[in-house]
């Protein structure tokens, strides 16, 4: 069956600044692949990201390198082969999973031999700020069980204690984005302790995490760009409890699956998380945070508009839309 492959970048403004450690983002930039084949047409969505060497342009050209491959039926399986990890082959590989739903009639959670997808908890973000500013951020979202904090290495506990003030009952995953130095995760991890904190997202730069082997943290620390595939697992599972799957690195849902079941046979916590994109990027991963105990998939919250099959957020829960990615045509 031939099939007709574009892609192209879509910027989808957000409503309020987002800001980590490493920098501040006012737009989702996203790489959106449409196959068309059977007279359905099926789509995946990725966000390339600065720290792992992607840009737009950069996506684009690696699927143009693949499309030849993709319009003579390249699959899933041999695309793991033909393009490495990133954010390229995560939208590709969703849109064969699409392109497979519609096609056969059967959403992809049925293809996974599961039950419908359901609303799900998700961790709706404190972006980094004032601390002042931050506890009037975390007040507006006081009712969400799990909030997740944006810090760096300046004041970090002072940031934590005043969300901690309004938001007294949700659970707290803080990221500091490899802000903090080894020296300083062991002087502060005694106040996130006390803070009740949950989990300590990548606190150290990836490369400088050879110092955490032997650590036994009083709070869990989760992998976030120290793993990206199930090759990175054996090595963090020496220095981190928890380990965060993200789409875009892992390279799609076909990989993003195998890594859940590696990291979940090593005894690891499971942590799945997405970058600031629409409901598209994110509905793919729905199928592996069923499976999670922390996940962190408001990047659709913080658009000024989303796509017409959107998720939708209410305290702290997330619910898929009925139609769109991964569910059956409605003629099928």
């Amino acid at each position: 069956m031939l099939r007709r492959v574009t892609a192209q970048h879509q910027r989808w403004p957000l409503s309020r600044p987002f800001r980590i450690a490493r920098g501040e983002k006012t737009a989702a930039d996203v790489v959106v692949v449409e196959i068309e084949a059977g007279g359905v047409r099926a789509t995946g969505e990725a966000v390339p990201y600065l720290r792992y060497g992607e840009s737009v342009e950069s996506v684009l050209a690696q699927v143009d390198a693949v499309a030849p491959a993709l319009a003579d039926g390249l699959d899933r399986e041999a695309l793991q082969r033909a393009l490495p990890a990133g954010a390229a082959r995560n939208a590709v590989d969703c849109a064969l999973w699409d392109l497979e739903a519609k096609l056969s009639g059967r959403s992809v959670a049925e293809m996974l031999g599961q039950a419908p997808l359901q609303s799900l908890e998700t961790a709706v973000t404190v972006s980094l700020d004032t601390p002042e500013k931050m506890a009037g951020a975390a007040a507006l979202i006081a009712d969400a069980p799990l909030l997740k904090i944006k810090v760096d290495g300046g004041d970090p506990v002072t940031a934590v204690r005043a969300v901690r003030s309004v938001a007294k009952d949700a659970r707290l995953i803080v990221d500091p984005n490899e802000s903090w130095s080894p020296q300083q995760l062991i002087e502060f991890l005694p106040a996130m302790a006390a803070l009740d904190v949950a989990l300590l997202e990548q606190p150290v730069p990836a490369d400088a995490d050879a110092a955490l082997e032997g650590l036994r943290p009083a709070v869990p620390l989760c992998a976030d760009e120290a793993a990206h595939t199930r090759a990175d697992l054996e090595r963090v599972a020496k220095r981190y409890q928890a380990v965060n799957i993200k789409l875009d690195k892992a390279g799609g849902l076909t990989e993003g699956l195998m890594m859940l079941e590696a990291a979940r046979a090593m005894g690891m916590q499971l942590m799945v998380g997405c970058m600031i994109s629409t409901s598209l990027g994110v509905a793919p991963a729905l199928h592996l945070a069923r499976h999670a105990r922390f996940v962190d998939l408001d990047g659709p919250w913080w658009l000024a508009e989303d796509r017409p099959e959107r998720m939708r957020f209410a305290a702290g829960r997330m619910s898929p839309p009925e139609r769109g990615w991964g569910a059956p045509t409605p003629h099928a």
